[in-house]
């Protein structure tokens, strides 16, 4: 490798971890535990982990089938559709808000059939979820498609040679062999779910317990406290890099 890539890798790491050495230099550390447990704070943070986990586990459901269409299957329009499938990764979050809440609010597309079932999405906790699950889907799938494509079909076409069915080869050979990418794409759902803050403000909005998630509240404490606004970044970023790095390892050790 040449010697001069070092230098702006160099640079790369640097321009990643000195805000983050930064923001921990502003905590008011003798205060930090106060600061971080307060009511506020807390219904923050568990909401926050409770949305993220639904809406990853809605990207699961949804993402999965996603990437084996895309990269197992070909037909007409087909980049078309990945594009459009994938635009939530370019798409302001406070657009994709709107455009939520003008498919499933009391006004919007599907508002009305929702309200004569007697179920209210915006500005609720399901808001939340929809809200996390729609600008995280597109992590899941990209990663996801990836693996799936680097893999290749030989081993699935083995098995299937050998009599198994879509459903058993599916289950059997494609999945296990993908786990890594699969577990990685979870994870990056999980984590852009956990610091989702444009979409779920514009269709959930801040209703302290209920939509207010720990994004949210270090917006609204960075107008009031600025030292709890601190505290509560930290912590999410604590959170995030405990979560990246425990996925990181376990998906390196299935590698293996």
């Amino acid at each position: 490798m040449p010697g001069w890539v070092f230098v702006p890798a160099g640079l790369g790491a640097v321009f990643v971890l000195l805000p983050l050495v930064a923001l921990a230099t502003r905590v008011d550390w003798p205060r930090f535990g106060a600061l971080v447990t307060t009511e506020e704070s807390l219904d923050a943070l568990a909401l926050s982990v409770r949305t993220s986990a639904a809406s990853t586990a809605l990207c699961l459901v949804l993402g999965v089938p996603m990437a084996l269409v895309l990269a197992r299957t070909s037909f007409p329009g087909q980049r078309v559709v990945r594009s459009l499938m994938l635009l939530p990764l370019v798409l302001p979050p406070v657009v994709g808000g709107i455009a939520l809440l003008y498919t499933f609010g009391r006004r919007g597309l599907l508002g009305r059939p929702l309200e004569v079932l007697g179920l209210q999405v915006a500005f609720s906790t399901l808001a939340v979820v929809l809200a996390q699950a729609f600008v995280a889907l597109p992590f899941l799938v990209v990663s996801l498609e990836g693996t799936l494509r680097a893999v290749g079909q030989r081993y699935e076409v083995v098995a299937a040679t050998l009599g198994g069915g879509p459903t058993l080869v599916l289950l059997r050979v494609t999945l296990p062999l993908v786990l890594p990418g699969l577990l990685s794409g979870t994870v990056l759902a999980f984590a852009r779910s956990l610091g989702e803050f444009g979409a779920t403000l514009t269709f959930a909005g801040s209703l302290q317990g209920v939509t207010r998630t720990l994004p949210l509240e270090i917006y609204l404490q960075r107008e009031t406290d600025a030292n709890t606004a601190v505290a509560l970044s930290l912590l999410l970023v604590a959170v995030a890099v405990a979560v990246v790095g425990l996925a990181a390892g376990r998906s390196g050790q299935r590698w293996r």
